[in-house]
């Protein structure tokens, strides 16, 4: 049997990603993939993304994360892949950091 393998997802998405919906397009995506976390504009016009869970429901939120709403540009996804630290407890949006 596989282990599912918990870990986190850092990513900045960069486009047209921000007024379009995109951070709760990132909020009901995670939330549908039980995954814990949060999602913030930045601003320099990227969404920046931080996320825990099991790794394939990871790569299921990097997948949605580089298609994006309807209304978006996804103009590329950079992402780091860290340890897992069980800090998150749901996915929420954040206020807009630099």
């Amino acid at each position: 049997m596989e282990e599912k393998q918990n870990t986190r997802l850092h990513a900045i998405v960069e486009g047209g990603v921000q007024g379009v919906g995109f951070r709760f397009f990132v909020q009901d995506t995670a939330n549908l993939l039980g995954l814990s976390g949060w999602v913030r504009n930045r601003w320099d016009g990227t969404v920046e993304v931080l996320v825990e869970g099991e790794r394939g429901r990871l790569e299921q939120l990097l997948t949605a994360l580089r298609r994006g709403p309807r209304s978006a540009q996804v103009m590329g996804v950079n992402f780091t892949w860290q340890d897992y630290s069980g800090e998150f407890s749901g996915f929420r949006v954040r206020q807009t950091s630099s």
